[in-house]
């Protein structure tokens, strides 16, 4: 059992404490701010906050997160390299320029002091490749700082923004995606009720990554792709999900498919006990019967 609350308790907890019921709004924020247990006034834009919540207490922020990683730039440049690349363990290493043995125990340390979280591929691969491990971050705001804050840090210090919101004008728009593939998860958990889920997480190899990979009690094998394009996800996302098990030789009982922005009629067609599809709604359906119960102790300063 996990240490650290998950990344749906935590999203659970922050919509009550903010008092949040439009979830695309929610998911944005929380992106950003999640996993902090900051007080968000949901009435100004992202953008505002950011220069008022971090931007202005840079100094503070930066204090407390260097008390945990040591002032480390050797950490720091891997963290901002899990934070804007792919998570796997070894892209980050050579993108931060760091060795394997160094880093290896690098990331012993960030694991330990609940930064981060290991991740695998729920299955190995057929063919006897090495695969990297993946990592995550424990908190949705660590991730947000070390991509997005952590590397304009002269600039910020100075009290000048402009490097940093330019870039975060373009890395802005796709940013939240990876916590709605996440959430994706938390629902299709919570949808097969007959027949539980007893793992889930996702697959990759040298070629191939799936969204979503799952297991049943009965012993059925789920795969899940995530699409967050504007235009309705087709039949043409299916077969690339099917094409990438086939690839992966992974005997799939049960597809399931979320889209932000609804499906094609002939998509809608194949559903059936093998295709199972799923909209904004169900992650909505995650913030039911929010209470004060759900209010996770958090004892970080408030900002």
């Amino acid at each position: 059992m996990s240490k650290h609350p998950s990344l749906l308790q935590q999203f659970r907890s922050f919509c009550f404490q903010n008092n949040i019921t439009d979830t695309e709004k929610a998911i944005e924020y929380f992106s950003v701010f999640g996993g902090m247990g900051w007080n968000v006034d949901m009435t100004k834009s992202l953008d505002a906050l950011i220069e008022k919540k971090v931007l202005t207490n840079y100094k503070y922020i930066h204090a407390d997160i260097t008390t945990i990683t040591q002032s480390n730039n050797t950490r720091h440049a891997v963290l901002t390299a899990l934070a804007t690349g792919d998570r796997r363990e070894h892209s980050a290493f050579k993108k931060a320029k760091v060795s394997r043995k160094d880093g290896e125990h690098l990331i012993d340390f960030l694991v330990q002091n609940d930064i981060l979280v290991l991740e695998n591929s729920l299955e190995k691969p057929v063919k006897d490749e090495e695969i990297s491990d993946k990592l995550y971050f424990v908190h949705p705001f660590m991730r947000f700082w070390f991509s997005s804050i952590s590397p304009y840090y002269k600039g910020i210090k100075a009290g000048k923004y402009h490097e940093m919101t330019e870039r975060w004008a373009h890395t802005k728009v796709g940013f939240s995606d990876y916590i709605t593939g996440e959430l994706f998860k938390e629902v299709v958990k919570k949808s097969f009720t007959d027949d539980p889920i007893v793992s889930i997480g996702s697959y990759w190899d040298q070629k191939v990554e799936i969204d979503l990979l799952a297991k049943t009690a009965s012993g059925k094998l789920i795969a899940g792709s995530c699409k967050y394009s504007k235009a309705k996800a087709g039949k043409n996302a299916l077969k690339k999900l099917k094409d990438d098990c086939k690839k992966a030789k992974l005997p799939v009982d049960i597809f399931v498919m979320f889209s932000k922005n609804k499906f094609s009629n002939e998509l809608k067609k194949e559903r059936g006990n093998d295709l199972v599809l799923f909209s904004s709604k169900h992650i909505s359906s995650l913030l039911n019967d929010l209470s004060q119960k759900d209010l996770l102790v958090n004892n970080n300063k408030k900002y």
